[in-house]
């Protein structure tokens, strides 16, 4: 029996949301031979079955992630020599070892692959950076009184959703224009629950107010059903009905309600015009084009829901120059409706080979029929070259901030020494005022941009503190931030980066201070070890806090300012105001959710039925923390030890 290490190749089957191993097998010692060969031993012991497999490097890190219908021929076809891109030849000589999942069918190893490459984002295939939920607008049909908002998220079953929107501004637009509209509230169920008379948005008629009864329950439940008949696309229809109404109104005479209609017509049609294009045979579509320009990608998606254009969004996603569009189309489709709905259509500007095979898979996991298809001719065509023409001008602009973006970085790394050119840029700035509510912020900045899902905020928590320290807030927030780090990611020199990611660990650290500042964030990275691994740079208001007379400050050097008109500096102003920006509206998000907390809130046992019958009997929670015991007991559905539990807590 040897001592030599045996490399074992795991099969595994799928069954539902797990996969359980049922065989190993050895496939011998394969300690320094090159991967072609390590990748023909596992070849013999694979089944001609459906499947995904993994690719691992040296280290243990996942290269590729792919699918196969049979797994035994494609694996075979990298082992062997030659005929291959130089990608895949690179990802061949890195491979070390595989890993082998085999399924039902073919369609379950394709949301498979998606969902490992989501997860383990492997160097080797195309990965959808900018993975970001799609906001939707919801109606709360569990409350007696339904309210419209914006949702993110996970679904409940017993609310209706409307979406996806492209953006977070085009569900604002439209929920604005839709309280003019529709009357439906927008108000959250705790402030539903504690008014006593009309709010603001009732006197503006944007709300009928079913929180005081200025409606009644059946009109209100109208207003509702009139909503979603709008989201559900028969916006024509309701013009028509409330254009009689008006009429109708009118003809009695009644030109108050005649107005409302009015107000309400003119608001609908303000809705159906910031929808953009409406195509006529395309209801229910998400529209995909690819377009490919100096070694970038672009897929450029529209939204159509109910016959209307719910906005578009662009993608840039990590894809090697040679793969040709429609496979990055394909690979990134899987990735896309990973955990997305699906809509019944859609249309793509590529083939990406498996149109079938797509749409089966996304058939079965949606419960209904969808299409997948490349349209040839008619207005689906025009559709998918108007998106392409998107996705191109949308990559040119990318291309031109991208050239720029690297002018400026090169040029931080001359201003300020750097050994390299920043990869990854942290900006921090405080916020408070007199020192309640305070809040850190840090924005990240790379090849690309502003990072924006890289920002944090920090809470300051420390009780310590007194009111307005600065520096020990800076202390705080370098100490949670590089702490928490080192704990997930460990040191900067054990850190893999590829060269078109931002990477974990920061080239270049800014802070919104002068010396001052500087030096309690070099103490405190000092206290961990971590003074070497990255420059810190204060940066000073100048006189009458005038823009561009700013001084840098550098650990062992003397203050020096930058020409009043350097781009650098105009770049490193940006970096600022987008830091203050951010850690102001973080504390602002913060202080108004202290100021529109009820006392009452904190008290246990009293949820909104009590808290509106204590706020109906007193007015205010302030008069209800004054009550006596007694005035608290002769509230509707206070009983005696509820009244000694809200006395106790306000005495």
């Amino acid at each position: 029996m040897s001592d030599q290490p045996v490399k074992k190749i795991k099969l595994a089957s799928m069954t539902g949301d797990a996969a359980d191993i049922v065989w190993e097998e050895s496939v011998g010692d394969l300690t320094g031979k090159p991967g072609v060969e390590i990748i023909g031993e596992f070849v013999k012991h694979l089944p001609n079955a459906p499947g995904c497999y993994r690719m691992f490097d040296a280290q243990g890190e996942v290269l590729y992630v792919g699918k196969a219908k049979s797994l035994k021929k494609r694996v075979a076809s990298y082992a062997k020599m030659g005929g291959h891109t130089n990608r895949i030849a690179r990802m061949i000589r890195e491979t070390v070892n595989m890993e082998f999942v085999t399924t039902h069918t073919e369609m379950e190893a394709l949301l498979l692959e998606a969902n490992l490459i989501k997860r383990l984002r492997p160097k080797f295939n195309v990965l959808l950076r900018d993975d970001k939920s799609f906001p939707y607008i919801v109606i709360t049909d569990e409350h007696g009184s339904p309210g419209l908002f914006k949702h993110r998220g996970a679904r409940n079953k017993k609310r209706t959703y409307y979406g996806p929107f492209a953006s977070a501004g085009a569900v604002n637009r439209t929920v604005n224009a839709m309280q003019r509209a529709f009357l439906v509230r927008t108000c959250t169920d705790s402030v539903f629950e504690g008014r006593t008379r009309p709010c603001l948005l009732h006197q503006i008629k944007r709300c009928s107010a079913p929180c005081t009864g200025e409606v009644t329950s059946d009109e209100y439940a109208k207003l509702v059903k009139e909503a979603k008949d709008f989201l559900s696309g028969k916006s024509s229809d309701m013009q028509k009905t409330l254009a009689k109404q008006m009429e109708a109104a009118s003809a009695y005479l009644d030109f108050e309600r005649a107005a409302i209609y009015r107000d309400r017509l003119s608001a609908l049609s303000h809705v159906q015009s910031h929808q953009g294009i409406n195509p006529q045979s395309v209801s229910e579509a998400d529209v995909f084009a690819v377009y490919q320009s100096g070694g970038m990608t672009c897929i450029q998606v529209f939204f159509f829901r109910t016959g209307q254009n719910w906005g578009n969004r662009a993608y840039f996603p990590r894809a090697d120059k040679a793969i040709e569009p429609g496979e990055v189309l394909g690979a990134f489709l899987g990735q896309f409706y990973d955990d997305r709905p699906c809509p019944r259509q859609i249309l793509l500007s590529h083939d990406t080979g498996e149109l079938e095979l797509l749409a089966e898979a996304f058939s079965i996991k949606s419960d209904y029929k969808v299409h997948v298809s490349v349209p040839q001719r008619g207005e689906k065509r025009e559709l998918v070259q108007h998106v392409g023409t998107n996705a191109r001008e949308a990559l040119e602009r990318k291309l031109a901030e991208t050239s720029t973006q690297s002018k400026l970085m090169k040029g931080v790394q001359e201003a300020f020494g750097l050994e390299k050119i920043p990869n990854r840029i942290e900006v921090f700035d405080n916020s408070h005022i007199s020192g309640t509510n305070a809040v850190g912020g840090m924005i990240v900045a790379g090849p690309d941009g502003f990072a924006k899902n890289h920002y944090r905020k920090f809470n300051i928590k420390s009780e310590d503190l007194v009111p307005g320290d600065d520096y020990g807030m800076m202390r705080e927030v370098m100490q949670r931030r590089f702490s928490r780090l080192v704990k997930e990611h460990g040191m900067p020199d054990e850190q893999k980066v590829e060269e078109d990611e931002i990477g974990i660990w920061p080239d270049l650290l800014l802070i919104d201070g002068g010396l001052g500042q500087l030096n309690v964030v070099y103490d405190t990275m000092k206290e961990m070890g971590l003074e070497k691994t990255v420059t810190i740079v204060g940066i000073a208001k100048g006189p009458e806090r005038d823009a561009g007379l700013e001084k840098f400050f550098i650990k062992g050097q003397k203050s020096f300012m930058l020409p009043e008109r350097d781009p650098v500096l105009y770049f490193v102003q940006r970096l600022r105001d987008e830091a203050h920006r951010f850690a102001i509206g973080s504390h602002r998000a913060r202080r108004k959710k202290e100021i529109i907390k009820n006392p009452l809130d904190e008290v246990a046992g009293v949820g909104p039925g009590r808290k509106r019958a204590l706020l109906h009997r007193f007015g205010t929670a302030k008069a209800v923390s004054r009550a006596a015991l007694n005035d608290l007991k002769s509230v509707d559905g206070i009983s005696e030890q509820m009244a000694q539990a809200i006395y106790d807590h306000f005495h």
